[in-house]
């Protein structure tokens, strides 16, 4: 597998003031709304978070299963028991409360994979985005006995997962493109895990797709998909270059003799 040696460092904000707390944080916005226990919705480009005094409680992400598929994938769950409990509920956490007061699902279970998706979903949420963030204020959320985890800890898992993924391999292209596979002289023994998701790897399907359709963490699947890159044998289906643009026209040179002529009679004629 090819590795990369001393990759450079991954880009975190920082602030010139060192008494501002949230300097090298990855979302300033959430650090302060942590450090003033708010409760409510942050709502970012790649996911959203929600807060109650100041702790992510939930997390959800278009680039990450969600909870449902958790618990559905791998039999912890019928998939019947959870669209009966979505449709009596306003969203996932409730539907899991409901289940979980219901007693079809056991709290252990439930808890490991809430903060599986949680992590997971954070993780994109809190991913370098090219548009600010909005928080909504909310008094009255759901806790019920999901477990919620610190921002801190949410930020540092963040960016323990980044640097696992830079160093296995440094380009993200692959993240979120369709993916390709490749065909090396020699290809390189995979674990059964890896191989699972080479399988899916078709020239459509992205690597939060594959995650989908295997049930699993799309964190982990991008591990996987890092590596594979890494050793050759797959790699983001090739962007289709912009289409050239016409050349200009070139300036008008009189060289043709009639139009010299019709030129000379026109130049005549504003003359008179």
């Amino acid at each position: 597998m090819t590795m990369v040696s001393t990759p450079p460092s991954l880009p975190v904000r920082a602030r010139a003031n060192p008494q501002d707390r949230t300097a090298g944080s990855l979302s300033p916005m959430l650090r302060r709304l942590a450090e003033e226990q708010a409760t409510g919705v942050l709502v970012r480009e790649h996911g959203t978070l929600h807060l109650a005094d100041g702790r992510v409680v939930h997390a959800e992400s278009s680039r990450a299963p969600g909870l449902d598929v958790l618990l559905t994938a791998h039999g912890t769950l019928a998939g019947a028991a959870w669209q009966r409990a979505a449709g009596r509920a306003g969203g996932s956490a409730d539907a899991a409360h409901l289940l979980l007061a219901e007693g079809a699902l056991p709290e252990g279970a439930l808890e490991l994979c809430h903060l599986d998706a949680l992590y997971d979903a954070g993780f994109f949420a809190l991913s370098p985005s090219s548009a600010p963030g909005h928080f909504r204020y909310d008094s009255t959320p759901h806790l019920g006995p999901l477990p919620s985890v610190p921002v801190i800890a949410l930020e540092h898992e963040t960016l323990r997962r980044r640097l696992l993924l830079h160093r296995l391999w440094p380009d993200p292209a692959a993240d979120s493109a369709p993916l390709i596979r490749t065909a090396p002289a020699a290809a390189a023994p995979v674990t059964p895990r890896a191989r699972a998701v080479l399988d899916l790897v078709d020239g459509v399907r992205t690597a939060p797709e594959i995650a989908r359709d295997l049930g699993r963490q799309a964190f982990h699947t991008l591990v996987d998909v890092r590596r594979l890159a890494g050793a050759g044998l797959l790699r983001p289906v090739p962007t289709a270059p912009a289409p050239p643009r016409d050349p200009p026209a070139p300036a008008l040179t009189v060289t043709d003799p009639d139009i010299a002529l019709l030129k000379r009679l026109r130049d005549a004629l504003e003359a008179f």
